[in-house]
C-alpha cells in the first residue's frame, strides 16, 4: 500500500471519525488502517448491544473507540472526518477546532482513497451497494485482488472473519460505492462509474440527475442503465440491459450471448444488478466462463433480502429497503416467495418521510393486496436536531382506504404480538428499514414468533 495517504495534498497520519460505526464511516476507517494510518473514532451508540460486535472487530484493528466527547480528538489529530449526519455543535468538531486538526468531509477521505486508483465508483438510487458487493467478488474470483470501501458487509467476508465493507487487495483496482445522498460524489474521479438507476430518495429527481452527469463527466468510462429513460440523455461509452432474464422464487438468470448466468438472489430488480455489474466486470476482460462461476457463488450482502426459512413454515425476510422504489422492489421479490406478506417497515429520520410522504403512500396502495398487512413502526430517530412534524400514523392517513391491514404500531412489542396474531405457514414477514444498527436483532426475534406461530397451526 502507499506509504502516505494524502488528504487535499496533505499526508495523514492520524485521523479521527465521528460517527465511526456507519456502514460508509466504519469502511473507510479500516481502509485507513489498512493504509497504515492511525484511526480513532466516536458513536452515538457506543456501548449499545447492536453495536457491541463492530466496535470490537474495530479495535482488533487498531482503532480507538472513544464516547462521543471530544475526548478523542487530540493535538495529535491530524483530520476530524465528518459525515453529513454530523452537525454543527458535535463536541469533536469543538475539539478538533480548538486543536487544529483539519475537519473534512466523509466524502474528502473517500476522494484521497481513490486518487491513483483504478476506481470503479458505483452510483445509483437503488442497488449500489449489491453491484458493489457484486463487482468486488466477481473480480476477487478472477484473480483481479480489488480493494473495497463499501455501504454494507459483503457476507462472504463475514464470514472469512471480516467486518466485510472494506478489503485492502494486492491490485490497484478498488470499488466503491459513491453516494449521491449529500451530492459529495461530485468529488470523484473514478477510472469507471457506473450508473444504476434514477428515483426520488434523499433529493429531487432533476438534481440527482445533474449530480450523476456531474460525475460522468469526471470519469474516464461510463457504464449506465440503458433501460431507465431517466438517464437517457446521459454521455455513457456502455449501456447495459438484461438479456434473457428468468425469475424464480429465490434467483434470477441473465444472459450472455448463449450462456445463462444464475444468481442465488430474488427479484427483478437482482437481474438489473446483476446485468451491470456484469457489463463492469467485461470492460476489465473477466471471461464469461469465470465470471458463470462467480455469479453462481455470489453470497450477498448483509440485510439485501435475507431469508430465514423458520421451522414452522413462515418465512421472514430481513431488507434494507428505505424508499419507495426499494419497498417496491423488496416487496415484488416477497411474491415470489408467498402470495400474503406481511410488511414491517421503520421509516428512519423525520426530513426523509416527510420528503416521500406521498411516494410512500402512492408506493402502499399499488403493492398490497387484500389479505397482506402493513405495520409502520415509530420513525427511527438516532438524535440530534430534527422537525419532528411527520409519524407512522400520518403515513398510514395519508395511504387511505386500503384492502389490505395497514396500522401504525407503537413499537416492537406490539409488532410482534400481531405477527403471531396474524402469520400462518407460507406466509412472508418482510422486515424493511435502514440505519438502525438493532434491526437485525429485531428479524431474528420476529423468526422466532413467527416460526412459533407457524408450527403451533
Amino acid at each position: 500500500m502507499r506509504p502516505d495517504f494524502l488528504i487535499g495534498g496533505v499526508a495523514c497520519r492520524r485521523i479521527h471519525f465521528a460517527g465511526i460505526f456507519g456502514t460508509g464511516m466504519s469502511a473507510l476507517a479500516q481502509y485507513c488502517r489498512f493504509l497504515g494510518v492511525e484511526v480513532s473514532g466516536s458513536d452515538r451508540l457506543i456501548g449499545k448491544p447492536a453495536t457491541a460486535d463492530l466496535q470490537a472487530a474495530l479495535e482488533t484493528l487498531g482503532c480507538e473507540v472513544v464516547p462521543q466527547d471530544g475526548s478523542g480528538v487530540t493535538p495529535e489529530t491530524g483530520f476530524l472526518c465528518l459525515s453529513t449526519a454530523i452537525e454543527d455543535d458535535n463536541p469533536d468538531l469543538a475539539a478538533a477546532l480548538a486543536v487544529g486538526a483539519q475537519v473534512v468531509h466523509r466524502s474528502e477521505v473517500l476522494a484521497a482513497a481513490i486518487e491513483g486508483r483504478r476506481t470503479i465508483a458505483v452510483a445509483g438510487t437503488s442497488g449500489k451497494s449489491t453491484v458493489t458487493a457484486m463487482i468486488f467478488e466477481f473480480l476477487r474470483h478472477g484473480g483481479k485482488s480489488p480493494s473495497l470501501i463499501s455501504g454494507a458487509p459483503l457476507l462472504r467476508l463475514v464470514a472469512e472473519g471480516l467486518i466485510g465493507n472494506a478489503v485492502a487487495g494486492e491490485s490497484d483496482l478498488l470499488v466503491v460505492e459513491a453516494d449521491e445522498s449529500d451530492g459529495s460524489l461530485i468529488r470523484y474521479r473514478p477510472e469507471i462509474s457506473v450508473i444504476l438507476n434514477v428515483s426520488k430518495d434523499h433529493k429531487p429527481v432533476p438534481e440527482v440527475r445533474e449530480l450523476f452527469r456531474t460525475l460522468a463527466r469526471r470519469s474516464k468510462r461510463v457504464v449506465a442503465n440503458g433501460e431507465d429513460p431517466l438517464l437517457a440523455d446521459l454521455d455513457a461509452d456502455v449501456r447495459f440491459t438484461v438479456e434473457g432474464m428468468k425469475l424464480d422464487a429465490e434467483s434470477v438468470a441473465v444472459a450472455i450471448g448463449d450462456q445463462t448466468l444464475t444468481l442465488p438472489m430474488p427479484g427483478r430488480h437482482n437481474a438489473e444488478n446483476l446485468a451491470a455489474a456484469l457489463a463492469v466486470c467485461r470492460e476489465l476482460d473477466c471471461p464469461t466462463d469465470t465470471l458463470a462461476e462467480a455469479v453462481a457463488g455470489f453470497r450477498g450482502v448483509a440485510r439485501r433480502f435475507e431469508i430465514d426459512r423458520t421451522a414452522g413454515g413462515v418465512i421472514v425476510v430481513d431488507d434494507f429497503a428505505h424508499n419507495p422504489a426499494k419497498i417496491r422492489a423488496a416487496v415484488e421479490a416477497a411474491r415470489g416467495l408467498s402470495k400474503r406478506i406481511i410488511a414491517i417497515y421503520q421509516p428512519h429520520g423525520f426530513a426523509p418521510t416527510r420528503f416521500l410522504m406521498d411516494e410512500y403512500a402512492l408506493a402502499f396502495r399499488e403493492i398490497f393486496r387484500a389479505g397482506d398487512a402493513l405495520y409502520l413502526l415509530p420513525i427511527y430517530y438516532a438524535g440530534g436536531t430534527a422537525v419532528k412534524d411527520v409519524s407512522s400514523d400520518l403515513v398510514i392517513e395519508r395511504t387511505g382506504e386500503v384492502p389490505f391491514q395497514a396500522r401504525a404500531v407503537t413499537g416492537r412489542d406490539e409488532t410482534l404480538a400481531l405477527v403471531a396474531k396474524r402469520a400462518r405457514p407460507g406466509d412472508c414477514v418482510l422486515l424493511m428499514g435502514a440505519r438502525d444498527p438493532s434491526l437485525p436483532f429485531f428479524a431474528r426475534d420476529l423468526a422466532a414468533i413467527a416460526g412459533e406461530t407457524g408450527r403451533r397451526q
